[in-house]
């Protein structure tokens, strides 16, 4: 038999839009995410379109992502990003003449970033529509993800979960024309409370982290390497632990090999500061670039070496693979699924070889196409396997499979806060009869406001020290924005240049329905 290998790609980032801001620091995380990742992806899935080789993956886009990448005023100022890189990239070029290794690279980034540039402009700056066309033809599942990528145990609150989950699948439907029919749990953190509204949705499936099927009830006769069904219908996959080990381990993961580019040795900290301020994220201050000239190593980056690294490291992850295949088919009676997803951020961005493993993968994967397949859990689901039906038990892959790092002493207080304005916008949603037009306007940026408060990035950056400041003061705002539109509703009276305001910076899901919270 053979197996099924699922390779899940999580693409997400925290809605930051700032238009009141010429510049701002933060909008960087979408810029530097479709210039190392996104586009680079969606470049090598083509190429598997053009040469035909047959592999499905698995992408989650959460919806506050889709927002962003669909935003006329983002779309420019990636562009004013891009054509600021490739300036750069052209000034390094003259600057490393005489550093002939170096000069090399700086010609690598500047043809690099301008075949970025044209491909971005020849989808006109639209890469949902990309994506969807991937979709329709088979080549790719999309799933979605919480509205907000809210850590959905930690509501604590039914309505406010059924929220999340509705008003994602409906902005699924308006972004890819078709229902979803999976879905990520941020952090995939699941609790059996979850599960009502997931019906509800009409979602079908989730991953959850290894021991949510491993210490499932009763237990699961092929543990990780076949899906369990719920009593409510609901398909559970589990993420594998040796495939996430060999990508994911500090001391073993792939993406630590010293041939590979190193992410922190950036000329925004290497040059002078008068020569490349001009191209920081924040003028006048040391900071990422993009244009980075070392390896692990610390010698000079040598793209060869790398790619020998890539094409070892993906031929020893596929043999890793079937090697696994082979002793479960001694044992089972149905084809085994190896489960295996990651940040998609981290293919591109964080590992700049990232998107080349995954493109070898695919290549080398061909020769054996008897012994592999590469299929997305959807797919699968669609052979009609029969699942063992068992209950999952709560998990999450933070930090020592539990919340800590979303409920901790740094971001406890913001809790409470959620829960008020939870029972809050609750009461509207049951209380609310007639409406003028004003009025739903007002309920729907209520709505907006109190999902983006949810954002599990919040407390996870606070947690982290990453940029504190920043996620307090937008939790903050949310919460405090939340509060005045209710009071308002509740009063009868909105105040039109405050919702004007609201609705023009934080515009995403257009078609948000208020009666979610109900």
């Amino acid at each position: 038999m053979a197996g099924n290998l699922c390779l899940v790609l999580h693409a997400h980032l925290p809605f930051v839009r700032h238009p009141e801001h010429e510049n701002f620091l933060e909008e960087n995380w979408l810029y530097e995410a479709i210039t190392e990742c996104y586009l680079p992806l969606l470049q090598m899935l083509e190429g598997w379109e053009r040469d035909n080789l047959t592999a499905q993956i698995t992408f989650t886009l959460s919806p506050t992502l889709c927002a962003m990448l669909d935003d006329p005023l983002l779309q420019s100022r990636y562009l004013r990003y891009l054509d600021g890189l490739i300036e750069l990239a052209d000034k390094e070029i003259h600057r490393t003449l005489f550093e002939p290794a170096l000069n090399r690279l700086a010609q690598r980034y500047h043809e690099r970033l301008n075949g970025l540039r044209s491909y971005y402009l020849a989808k006109q700056s639209q890469l949902l529509p990309e994506f969807r066309r991937l979709q329709d033809a088979g080549r790719i599942e999309i799933i979605t993800c919480a509205a907000t990528h809210a850590v959905l145990p930690l509501l604590k609150n039914s309505h406010a979960v059924r929220a999340q989950i509705l008003v994602a699948r409906d902005d699924y439907v308006r972004c890819f024309g078709r229902p979803p029919l999976g879905i990520w749990l941020p952090e995939c953190a699941y609790a059996p409370e979850l599960e009502p509204a997931l019906v509800e949705s009409g979602l079908r499936w989730f991953i959850t982290e290894s021991h949510g099927v491993l210490n499932a009830t009763p237990k699961a006769r092929y543990a990780l390497f076949a899906p369990i069904l719920t009593e409510r219908g609901l398909s559970v996959f589990g993420r594998d632990m040796e495939s996430a080990k060999q990508v994911w381990s500090r001391k073993e993961g792939y993406p630590g090999d010293p041939r590979y580019r190193d992410f922190y040795r950036d000329i925004g900290y290497d040059v002078d500061l008068d020569y490349v301020q001009e191209h920081l994220p924040v003028r006048g201050h040391r900071g990422f670039t993009g244009l980075k000239y070392h390896a692990i190593s610390k010698q000079a980056y040598e793209p060869d070496l790398a790619r020998q690294a890539v094409q070892q490291h993906a031929g020893h992850f596929l043999q890793a693979r079937r090697d696994q295949i082979r002793k479960l088919n001694d044992v089972m009676d149905t084809p085994p699924v190896i489960v295996s997803p990651y940040d998609a951020e981290l293919f591109g961005h964080w590992w700049y070889e990232g998107p080349d493993f995954v493109d070898q993968l695919v290549r080398q994967a061909q020769a054996h196409t008897s012994e592999l397949k590469f299929a997305s859990p959807g797919a699968y689901l669609k052979t009609k396997p029969i699942l063992q039906v068992a209950a999952p038990s709560p998990s999450t892959w933070g930090e020592g499979g539990h919340l800590h790092v979303w409920l901790n002493e740094k971001n406890h207080w913001m809790y409470p806060h959620l829960s008020v304005a939870q029972e809050r916008i609750h009461e509207l949603a049951v209380t609310v009869r007639e409406t003028t037009r004003l009025m739903e306007r007002a309920l729907r940026q209520a709505g907006r406001e109190l999902l983006l408060a949810q954002s599990s990035d919040w407390p996870f950056i606070i947690r982290t020290g990453t940029s504190p400041e920043y996620a307090t003061r937008r939790f903050r705002e949310h919460i405090a924005q939340f509060t005045t539109l209710y009071e308002q509703i509740r009063g009868g009276q909105v105040a039109v240049d405050f919702l004007e305001n609201l609705e023009q910076k934080n515009n995403l899901f257009p078609q948000l329905d208020w009666r979610h919270w109900s």
